[in-house]
């Protein structure tokens, strides 16, 4: 593994798909032997594993390493948010703590009782800890990082999961650092602890350590981008787009990798929202399923934490009111949605002006042209674009009110 100056210089990942090759070759052949109908159930099927594939992530090393603020901050939360782990209270527990993801509850974090706190090997400690449970491990150290931390990471690659080291507080080390010293090179003092921690476990059995140094008060700063990369880069496919909508908007990045992996799921549902046919324009909010176009827009808004409980959170930290925080950013998307609402938005209005001209689709390589635009394929995929669209301006625009408020 390498050290995470190294990841930084890497190319960034491409966006996860929801397919793999042999699911793609079996589209492809279901729907050339009987059309659409033949795949919506394969659609259908994948859109209900989107929605039930569980990712359960394990943070531990010693008491007082900061592991609840770092699964605050991985969750959006701070410290007083409903849900949130307590911070700054003495480790009683043996037994793993998990904490449900405010919106998608099939991603959980799972404190772990400290290495330091107890009597164990490796082996056992990660048999007590359920170790089959997770999808990988992240190590947590508020300053060196201990012989039993580099022993729980071999016994975690014997087994077969990944693992990776995280450098908690960097904030406050190099905040100290400062204060001591007339002239001072936070680049260069960075360098320094990244270097002492991979010599540390060098010597302790693990070659050429991922060493993260963040700030979980500061994700905008230090390797906290990186970890995320990494994490999101060391999972399977579903898994991948699974932690990438579960990550915080902290970022217009982070925004963007979002909304990416939520079109890739566009194209199923308005496969699935109904009979392929022309469309009269009067008849528009007939055009397509409306049940599956508000559930999806409401699915975007949750990803993209513009649901009232996300805003909500946001209020608090800002001392204003959700209706206020609405107001601010001017989205009628964020409101009641009904038929008519998407109506007056003229959601799908694209659709309407080439009703009459084929549109060539190819999400799926190979098969080619799927519907013409005038289908209720078209309507569906065109208004669920346009939606994301607006809701990812809208999104950029709350972070830029919570940026105004820190």
């Amino acid at each position: 593994m390498g050290n995470a100056s190294s990841s930084q210089q890497g190319a960034q990942s491409e966006t996860p798909t929801y397919f793999t090759q042999e699911e793609l070759n079996k589209l492809k052949s279901e729907f050339a032997t009987g059309g659409v109908e033949k795949i919506k159930p394969l659609l259908e099927k994948k859109v209900n594993e989107l929605d039930n594939t569980e990712l359960n992530i394990a943070v531990t090393g010693e008491t007082g390493a900061g592991k609840s603020t770092f699964i605050n901050a991985m969750r959006g939360l701070c410290s007083e948010d409903e849900g949130a782990a307590a911070v700054g209270t003495t480790e009683t527990t043996m037994e793993p703590t998990g904490y449900t993801h405010p919106y998608l509850p099939n991603v959980r974090y799972w404190d772990l009782p400290g290495t330091g706190s107890t009597r164990f090997t490796a082996g056992s400690y990660l048999k007590k800890m359920q170790f089959k449970t997770y999808d990988f491990f992240i190590i947590v150290a508020a300053g060196r990082f201990t012989e039993n931390d580099a022993k729980l990471a071999k016994e975690i690659k014997r087994l077969g999961k990944e693992f990776y080291f995280v450098r908690s507080k960097i904030d406050a080390d190099l905040n100290s650092m400062r204060q001591q010293r007339d002239e001072f090179d936070e680049d260069a003092e960075m360098g320094k602890i990244r270097s002492d921690c991979v010599s540390q476990l060098g010597k302790a059995g693990i070659p050429d350590p991922n060493v993260f140094l963040i700030s979980s008060l500061m994700k905008n700063m230090y390797d906290f981008y990186w970890l995320m990369k990494a994490l999101a880069d060391g999972l399977p496919n579903i898994k991948k787009s699974v932690f990438v909508l579960a990550l915080p908007n902290d970022s217009v990045e982070v925004i963007g990798k979002k909304v990416e992996v939520l079109k890739k799921r566009i194209w199923m549902l308005a496969i699935m929202s109904g009979v392929v046919g022309s469309i009269p324009v009067p008849g528009l909010s007939a055009a397509c399923d409306m049940g599956i176009v508000i559930g999806a827009i409401i699915y975007f808004r949750k990803c993209l934490c513009l649901d009232d409980a996300a805003l909500g959170r946001l209020a608090l930290r800002t001392g204003k009111s959700v209706e206020d925080l609405k107001g601010e950013v001017k989205s009628s998307l964020l409101g009641e949605l009904t038929a008519p609402v998407i109506l007056r938005l003229c959601l799908g209005a694209v659709a309407i002006g080439v009703s009459v001209v084929e549109v060539f689709f190819y999400f799926i390589p190979g098969i080619g042209s799927l519907f013409g635009a005038g289908s209720s394929f078209g309507m569906t995929y065109w208004i669920l674009n346009d939606a994301l669209k607006l809701l990812m301006e809208t999104a950029v625009k709350v972070l830029a009110v919570a940026k105004r408020a820190q």
